[in-house]
């Protein structure tokens, strides 16, 4: 009931993870990444433990096919997991347990992974040859995640629909360049999209904030500077708050 990507950005070195499912919440469940080390999508059964220790082994440089051995040797339920890692250096990992729902499966590329379950039988194809045309193109990795994950809902990638949906980017930084979630949605991978569109031109005014905030205007008012012809709901109208 989920298909994801994990994938390393080599021009950037940043890394990321965008995922959708039929289950709400799918961002505090299924995506990891460490900064400057690598990436994981724990699914399935979603193990929040395990999929911190995956975090920890690949913050110490350990490959995506190290992390996945050790995993596979302490998980008690390794069966009944779905997991794809991309580590430091670009190497990836994947691995479907025999008691995931069909159709699944994941597919290794050159730096990503893609990995899914309960879908149709083009999903994943289509979700692994979109990020692969983007390969060496000047698109962020954010960008390209979330064209990858459209291309999964237009194969209609699950039966049952979508309801949640992530996208998660880190850069060099210890704090995310990117962290949106859609918790509920009809069609959460659209709703994604939305919000990435707005908040991309505010990546490095929040970064910068998150940084050193001294003598940074309002968020809307840099969005006004970076956006020419937007303006804030309360410059053009009252919205009602209830």
């Amino acid at each position: 009931m989920t298909y994801s990507i994990v994938a390393r950005c080599p021009r950037t070195g940043q890394y990321g993870v965008a995922v959708a499912t039929y289950s709400p919440m799918v961002g505090a469940a299924v995506p990891l990444v460490v900064s400057g080390r690598g990436a994981v999508a724990y699914q399935v059964v979603a193990s929040p433990i395990h999929r911190a220790m995956a975090g920890q082994l690949l913050a110490t440089g350990a490959s995506a096919a190290g992390t996945l051995a050790e995993l596979a040797a302490k998980d008690p339920y390794w069966q009944s997991r779905q997991v794809t890692l991309v580590d430091m250096f670009g190497g990836v990992a994947g691995f479907t347990g025999a008691n995931a729902p069909a159709h699944c499966g994941h597919k290794l590329g050159d730096g990503f992974a893609v990995a899914g379950n309960v879908l149709t039988e083009i999903c994943l194809e289509d979700t692994w040859r979109e990020f692969s045309s983007t390969q060496g193109s000047d698109l962020p990795l954010a960008e390209r995640l979330v064209r990858a994950l459209e291309a999964g809902a237009r194969s209609n990638g699950q039966p049952e629909g979508l309801t949640s949906a992530a996208l998660l980017v880190h850069g060099s930084e210890p704090v995310p360049l990117v962290d949106l979630r859609v918790d509920v949605h009809d069609t959460p991978v659209k709703e994604l999209r939305r919000i990435w569109e707005f908040v991309q031109p505010l990546q490095g005014y929040y970064l910068q904030r998150k940084t050193d905030p001294s003598g940074l205007p309002r968020w809307w008012q840099k969005r006004m500077e970076l956006v020419p012809g937007w303006r804030p709901n309360h410059l053009v109208k009252v919205v009602p708050q209830q």
